[in-house]
């Protein structure tokens, strides 16, 4: 499994990015991809999960009503459109997946097996 996130960049406050994760080496049918991200000394936090099958989302509450998770099953890749982006949002983000099938906590870090390379996003007041 091969995980490429890409689309970062530098915006100001209240300004918009999307970043994208193409996914290759399987089908997903059964599995999780999801978006995390990990700002300078802190931990990789969970930021939003999408079911590839289903399309059923899960947010983190500090992005709920501002960031979209979506998948393009045909083209293999997962985006997350950032609105109203705060400067609290600056953080490498990174893509992962993991199996829909484990018995895991999929809003954890931990419970993702394949990771893409992280992407940066910088957001200025």
């Amino acid at each position: 499994v091969q995980l490429q996130a890409f689309g970062g960049g530098s915006v100001q406050a209240g300004g918009s990015l999307m970043l994208s994760c193409a996914a290759s080496g399987r089908t997903f049918s059964h599995y999780y991809m999801g978006w995390f991200r990990q700002a300078p000394g802190k931990e990789r936090e969970f930021v939003a999960n999408i079911g590839w099958s289903s399309g059923s989302t899960n947010y983190a509450d500090s992005v709920k009503g501002r960031f979209t998770i979506s998948r393009d099953k045909a083209n293999n890749t997962v985006s997350l459109q950032m609105d109203s982006l705060k400067p609290e949002d600056t953080a490498v983000y990174y893509c992962a997946t993991v199996y829909a099938g484990f018995d895991r906590n999929f809003q954890s870090p931990a419970a993702y097996d394949y990771w893409g390379q992280g992407t940066l996003v910088t957001v200025s007041s």
